[in-house]
């Protein structure tokens, strides 16, 4: 479920954040599932605990997910709601890079086709 990149510049809790509202954007993660109990997930993963422990303390912030003693992580209603809005954040500044590219003098064709090979399907200006 979770990949992690040992050698990249994205700290491992910030992966596992990004990687878990990514499954609950796609409907992998649905309202009710459970996550990974840290303990599982750290000898799967060869992770610090503890840095686990801080993901999920995050994503409970976020309230993507509540945490029911003895019982586990679980996955909240809002979770698919919390994480669009924070997309629709992400597309401001996906348009302010577009903004910086047009000011550049790319053309517009380069940076759709990026967004073409993002969604893996052609889109026309």
């Amino acid at each position: 479920m979770f990949q992690i990149d040992r050698f990249g510049r994205t700290p491992i809790y910030e992966q596992i954040i990004d990687q878990t509202q990514r499954l609950i954007a796609s409907g992998i993660l649905k309202e009710g599932d459970q996550l990974p109990s840290v303990r599982a997930l750290s000898q799967e993963l060869s992770v610090n605990p503890n840095t686990l422990q801080k993901a999920y303390s995050e994503l409970e912030r976020r309230g993507l997910c509540i945490s029911a003693p003895g019982n586990g992580r679980f996955v909240t209603a809002d979770a698919v709601r919390l994480v669009g809005e924070g997309l629709k954040e992400r597309l401001e500044e996906l348009q302010k890079i577009a903004e910086e590219l047009c000011a550049a003098g790319m053309p517009v064709e380069q940076v759709l086709g990026s967004v073409n090979a993002a969604y893996g399907k052609e889109i026309r200006a």
